[in-house]
């Protein structure tokens, strides 16, 4: 989801909350609104401390070299 979407979450979160004064009968508009503001909020934690995390590792890259070659052949004896 990352940072985009959690901010994206807690402004539509925050337009329910606050900005709707229609009522449906069967759904609390108040009570969506702050569900998808939590989310938004976790969303937003959990990307920032997955980005933290992605900054302070680091890579090491391995070369392993396996030569089946024979080594050459000591020089002739005078």
């Amino acid at each position: 989801m990352g940072i985009g979407g959690g901010i994206f979450l807690i402004v539509v979160g925050a337009i329910l909350a606050f900005a709707v004064s229609d009522s449906v009968d069967a759904i609390d508009l108040a009570m969506i609104g702050y569900i998808c503001m939590a989310a938004g909020v976790l969303a937003l934690i959990i990307s920032l401390v997955l980005n933290a995390q992605r900054t302070n590792t680091t890579h090491r890259e391995v070369i392993e070299r396996h030569d089946d070659r024979r080594p050459p052949a000591p020089p002739p004896a005078y």
